[in-house]
């Protein structure tokens, strides 16, 4: 049997194996290994040793379980729910008020936990009732949270973008940087969309009513917002603004942005054994789901490559018009479609490989490619019907919340953020410039 139709049949088994409902990193090692066993021999298993020993020697990874751990400390110890209250009441005289301090949340929960679950899970729980208590409308209260919680995915320090950092063999501080603007013209872009709701149809997004603002002070306001709020800003613009500036590595970055959410949450005194231990246990389990699916894709992309699966994936690609600008579209959409069924760390680890040294030799700027990538995998967790973050708000909102209020209120962000990828694309300076300004290229 010819090894490239070899290759074919482990694709589709892997799909299949994934459609039947066997778990995404048992699909990949049971694919990979038999196929390979298939086509190469006993010999497979010479070469997946080191590949990983690679993985895990991997001194970029380490970044991985001190960033989740700083991000989850943060949200265990409900942080998050006073932030949201400061900054709620804060912009509360406005129409949309609230649904604005949720958007700001999410930027600063998704650059502290880089986590999409969490931050979605933990903003439904937190916000979700209070807005219906508020009347504001289901489809843009479900809609804002969804979006605000995937700002995790662009925003550094996104575990998506050090993976991406990872495989395109880009450093981090570059990808970092060039991922800030795009991340906040989408967040700015959030909050226009919920000012021009507030301006067209206050009823949907009504203000804090009067005796509900009363109960604070402004000063008093202004108080919390400097005792819960600035914490963990500057302590995100200290970790990012580290590695961005090159001042320090991204794993001593994340190193001691762990440590300095563990000293926040004492200081504010809402650091207890419960709290700690349930910040270890989500870590590690964070941790270890991310390196078996990557110790996987290391079997699986070793498998196919033996089988000649890259020169299918070339000849796929030469296939494809319009030079390669074809090619970066064709990419997109395939792995749009691909965010339906998989998670952006199996689209990441399995996909992106196989197609980047296409690019690599097109001489398409990785770092420019990598924040693309990066805003469609966002993307695909707001496109129904199977979008994670879809599924995150839809497991935790009340009754009176209808899987139709959920899909309606996506829909604007969706557009918004093909816009933004559609803006990247026309013009990479938008994600490339920052990169430059602070001599990284």
């Amino acid at each position: 049997m010819e090894p490239q139709f070899l290759a074919i049949l482990m694709v589709i088994t892997l799909f299949t194996l994934i459609l039947v409902g066997v778990p995404v990193a048992f699909s990949i090692v049971a694919a990979g290994l038999t196929f390979g066993l298939i086509g190469m021999g006993v010999d497979l298993f010479n070469l997946i040793p080191a590949r990983i020993f690679g993985v895990l020697t991997n001194y970029t990874l380490l970044a991985i379980p001190l960033f989740v751990f700083m991000g989850v400390m943060l949200e265990k110890s409900r942080l998050a729910e006073k932030m949201l209250d400061v900054l709620g009441h804060l912009a509360g005289r406005l129409p949309g008020g609230m649904a604005i301090a949720i958007i700001l949340v999410g930027v600063l929960m998704g650059a502290s936990t880089g986590i999409v679950g969490a931050t979605v899970v933990t903003l439904s729980m937190i916000a979700l009732p209070t807005l219906l208590r508020r009347n504001y409308s289901h489809s843009v209260a479900c809609g804002t949270i969804c979006a605000s919680g995937t700002l995790g995915q662009i925003l550094p320090p996104s575990l998506v973008l050090i993976l991406l950092a990872d495989i395109t063999g880009e450093a981090i501080g570059p990808l970092f940087a060039a991922a800030l603007v795009p991340g906040l013209i989408l967040a700015t872009l959030y909050v226009l969309y919920i000012l021009f709701i507030a301006w067209k149809n206050p009823e949907k997004v009504p203000a804090i009513e009067l005796e509900e603002r009363e109960q604070y002070s402004r000063k008093e306001l202004w108080i919390e917002f400097i005792k819960s709020v600035a914490p963990p800003f500057i302590l995100i613009f200290a970790v990012l603004g580290s590695i961005i500036g090159g001042v320090a590595a991204p794993t001593e970055a994340a190193s001691m942005g762990a440590l300095g959410a563990l000293v926040l949450v004492l200081l504010s005194k809402r650091l207890s054994l419960d709290v700690l231990r349930g910040t270890l246990r989500e870590t590690l389990k964070i941790t270890g789901m991310i390196m078996f699916v990557l110790i996987a894709a290391q079997i699986f992309g070793l498998s196919f490559r033996g089988l000649d699966g890259d020169y299918l994936i070339e000849d796929l690609f030469s296939m494809i018009p319009g030079g390669e600008w074809g090619a970066i579209l064709f990419m997109m959409l395939i792995l749009l479609v691909l965010g339906f069924f998989l998670e952006w760390i199996e689209i990441s680890y399995i996909v992106l490989p196989l197609m980047l040294p296409i690019f690599h030799a097109l001489g398409i700027d990785m770092v420019w490619l990598a924040i693309l990538v990066a805003l469609n995998l966002q993307t695909s967790f707001l496109t129904p019907p199977f979008g994670w973050s879809l599924f995150f708000l839809k497991g935790v909102a009340p009754p009176e919340i209808k899987t139709i209020d959920i899909y309606k209120g996506v829909v604007p962000f969706i557009g918004m953020q093909i816009g933004v990828i559609g803006l990247v694309m026309i013009f990479p300076e938008i994600a490339l410039w920052l990169p430059k300004a602070i001599g990284w290229s």
